[in-house]
This record gives C-alpha cells, sequence and structure tokens, in this order.
C-alpha cells in the first residue's frame, strides 16, 4: 500500500510538471504569435506596437511568477528574431521581468484590486524598461557594439506613449481573460 502511495504521488508530480510545461509552451507560442502577428511600426525608434504583452500577463495572473517571466523572456524575444533582432536583449529582460513582477504581485489573494494593481506595475515595467534600454543602454553599446545603435533618447521620448497604450490594452485583454478563466466576481 505505502508503495503504492509513492507510485501515485510520483505519478501525480510528474502530471502537474507535464501540465505546467504544456501551458508554459502554449503561452509562449501565444506570447510569440500577439508579438510578430499584430506589428504597427514605430517609426521613431524601428520598434512597434503589439499585443504579445497579453499572454505574457495572462500567464502570469494564471500560472504565476516563473511561468510569466518565461513567457515573457522567450515569446516576444524569438518574435523580435523576424526581422527586428536588435531588441532581442531589450525585450527578453522588460517581457522576462514584466512577466516574474505581475506574477509575484498577484500570486497571493488575487482579487480584482490586486490584479489590477499587478497589471499597472507590469505597464510600468514595460514602459519604464523600454525607456531605459533604449535612451540609456542601447546607446551605451553602440558606443563599442554598432549592432545596438538603432535608438537615442528622442526615439525612447517618442515610444513612451506607444508603449503605455500597448501596455494598457494588453492589460485590459488580460484581466478579461483572467476574469473569465478564474470565474471571480468584482
Amino acid at each position: 500500500p505505502q508503495a503504492e502511495k509513492e507510485i501515485t504521488l510520483k505519478q501525480s508530480n510528474q502530471e502537474q510538471q507535464l501540465f505546467r510545461v504544456g501551458v508554459t509552451v502554449a503561452f509562449i507560442t501565444l506570447a510569440f504569435l500577439g508579438t510578430a502577428a499584430i506589428r504597427v511600426p514605430i517609426p521613431a525608434s524601428g520598434g512597434y506596437f503589439n499585443l504579445g504583452d497579453t499572454f505574457v500577463m495572462a500567464a502570469a495572473l494564471l500560472y504565476g511568477p516563473l511561468v510569466g517571466a518565461a513567457v515573457g523572456m522567450v515569446g516576444p524575444a524569438l518574435a523580435d528574431a523576424i526581422g527586428f533582432p536588435q531588441f532581442i536583449l531589450a525585450t527578453g529582460v522588460v517581457k522576462g521581468i514584466e512577466g516574474l513582477l505581475v506574477g509575484l504581485l498577484s500570486r497571493h489573494h488575487p482579487s480584482a484590486a490586486r490584479v489590477v494593481l499587478s497589471l499597472a506595475a507590469g505597464i510600468a515595467v514595460l514602459v519604464g524598461g523600454y525607456f531605459l534600454f533604449e535612451a540609456l543602454i542601447y546607446p551605451l553599446l553602440a558606443q563599442t557594439i554598432p549592432f545596438f545603435g538603432v535608438t537615442d533618447r528622442a526615439a525612447a521620448l517618442a515610444e513612451i506613449v506607444p508603449n503605455l497604450l500597448q501596455g494598457v490594452l494588453s492589460a485590459v485583454i488580460a484581466f478579461g481573460i483572467w476574469k473569465i478563466l478564474t470565474r471571480r466576481q468584482l
């Protein structure tokens, strides 16, 4: 009987791990598609508006900070590899932190108010993170690696509003996904 219990627990843990890997890969795919399929160029910086953040935020709300971080680091960064490779570094770091933070802030007592707060923090990471990369980090890297010479402070300033819009729209959709899938009342 004890050996059977241990086998059942091992199978249960393996099933949970397999499910978690499957969910993570599914959300990475959705984030990739949301980033690659809907691209509205932002001429000032060479970047683009997209809805990939929707799936980074939704994954973090539904499955926690590690899944959110993995989805943020991989899905949108892979999409950048198609036509926008100079942004892979910024995207992986910014969206990974975004997913991690949204998941951390919403994982305990995920009330609607707490979820909105965590999504607002995710938007702040998105807007502030890209600004830091485009205004400071990329120009600094470009001094020794010309590949990163794609943006400057003026371009970073021009991207604040589109990034804010992208973050807010993605957060609203992610909130809707969270609400439907958790069936919580406001």
